[in-house]
């Protein structure tokens, strides 16, 4: 099942102003859907295209790479080894899964230069240092993210009215309990899901939801297979499965030495970067003067850690059970999480903006008098503004950090969001707004 996803508009403008200079590389995590994206946009898109899937390539295809010096016999040997004919300026040829074979990437230089065909590469786990060490990486190549299916994506899979809800966000009014009710019930449902595409098609197909979990623990294990792969000690997915405890507790930032029941070592940094470069997470980095600039003062050695997807977030919790045995669906579905996993709503928010293409940040800073710290979950720039959003699962409680932060900054704060499940609301300086609004928060600049 082909589901519309927005890196097809990324692909044509790839095509129609780029596509003669530069290769374009698809480039996410296991399962979001770049194999998928690629050949639908090379169908429709072309006269005739060849697909190369490095996963399961045979000896055949494999050799005409020995024949790179000479195009003329690369392309007569492609054509006929695969049955396909190519068309000059009229066909595609997609390298899938191509970290596996990083000669074809190398490749990429020779074959844009040469012109008569365009080029899409798909990659997971592709900028690892392993899986590019002893190629020369082209500078003909563009690429393109791609996330799980976001809210807008997910609304168009299961036929909800995602216009509507934007055009509700327009009015910078409250929507009123009835349709508050209703559609914080659709994007827990999204939360439960999650956006990866397999699971997005189960649960379109009617699936339950524990069959849908199960598809959600196959691609877990098939991350876990990828890290072993890269570490066989275990320690890299040591890392990942400590991401829903560490942020259960609501830590300051992510600690290595909590995963790994160890003093973290320079080898495992490294493994840290291994594992935010697999796009499987999404690091949050803590900035230490927002007054000046998010980017220029990110601290790369406090930061937070999200998994992409919180749907497999949700899986993940309770890999220990069987999916049958698992409760956390019903409970999320009829809002009766218990608080204590109230971060799957940050979690949520997370995934939302870096969908949006934000980079994450947030901000700590000492409280005087005492050993705790204030706290703002997310920044995000409105030109040469901030806006400061602290996530809430009811909306209700406390919310001295961002009151404080409002005043500390006032210079250079532009607005104060609580995002929980409450309507519109402005109050005390701040503005109360439904996660199902961040889409369109994310959007305004």
């Amino acid at each position: 099942m082909y589901f519309k996803r927005k890196a097809y508009d990324g692909l044509l403008e790839w095509k129609q102003n780029y596509a003669d200079k530069y290769a374009v590389l698809l480039e996410g995590a296991r399962r979001v859907g770049k194999s998928t994206i690629a050949e639908h946009f090379a169908e429709t898109e072309y006269r005739s295209y060849i697909l190369i899937d490095f996963s399961m390539v045979s000896d055949g295809v494999l050799s005409c790479f020995d024949d790179i010096h000479d195009l003329d016999m690369f392309f007569l040997r492609l054509q006929a080894v695969t049955g396909k004919n190519l068309y000059v300026h009229e066909s595609v040829i997609i390298f899938d899964e191509v970290q596996l074979y990083p000669k074809a990437r190398q490749a990429i230089k020779h074959l844009v230069k040469d012109g008569r065909y365009h080029y899409i590469e798909t990659g997971s786990l592709i900028s690892i240092r392993k899986n590019v060490k002893n190629i020369l990486i082209p500078s003909e190549e563009m690429r393109i993210q791609i996330y799980p299916m976001d809210y807008e994506e997910f609304c168009g899979a299961t036929g909800k009215n995602y216009a509507m809800l934007e055009s509700l966000y327009r009015t910078h009014k409250s929507v009123g309990q009835q349709v508050n009710r209703k559609l914080m019930r659709d994007i827990r449902i999204y939360m439960a899901v999650g956006g990866m595409p397999q699971a997005v098609e189960a649960y379109v197909g009617g699936n339950s939801f524990s069959e849908i979990d199960q598809v959600k623990r196959q691609i877990i294990y098939l991350y876990e297979e990828d890290f072993k792969k890269i570490d066989p000690s275990g320690r890299l997915s040591a890392m990942y499965h400590s991401i829903p405890a560490q942020l259960s507790k609501g830590t300051k930032r992510y600690r290595i030495s909590a995963a790994l029941n160890k003093r973290k070592t320079s080898k495992d940094e490294r493994l840290m970067y291994d594992l935010i470069d697999s796009k499987t997470v999404l690091p949050s980095y803590n900035t230490t003067d927002p007054g000046i600039s998010l980017p220029l003062t990110k601290s790369l050695d406090s930061y937070k850690l999200y998994i992409a997807d919180t749907g497999l977030l949700i899986t993940l919790m309770f890999m220990d059970r069987t999916a049958a045995e698992n409760e956390i669906y019903a409970k999320l579905l009829s809002d009766k999480l218990p608080a204590n996993l109230g971060y799957l709503y940050e979690n949520l928010m997370a995934q939302m903006l870096a969908a949006s293409g934000r980079e994450l940040y947030y901000h700590t800073w000492e409280k005087g008098g005492s050993t705790h710290c204030y706290e703002i979950d997310f920044l995000i720039s409105h030109g040469t503004k901030l806006s400061a959003i602290e996530v809430k699962s009811s909306g209700t409680g406390k919310h001295e950090s961002i009151s404080v932060f409002m005043k500390r900054y006032s210079k250079h704060v532009k607005d104060g969001y609580i995002v929980s499940q409450k309507d519109v609301e402005k109050k005390d300086g701040l503005s109360y707004l439904p996660v199902y609004f961040v889409p369109f928060l994310c959007d305004d600049r």
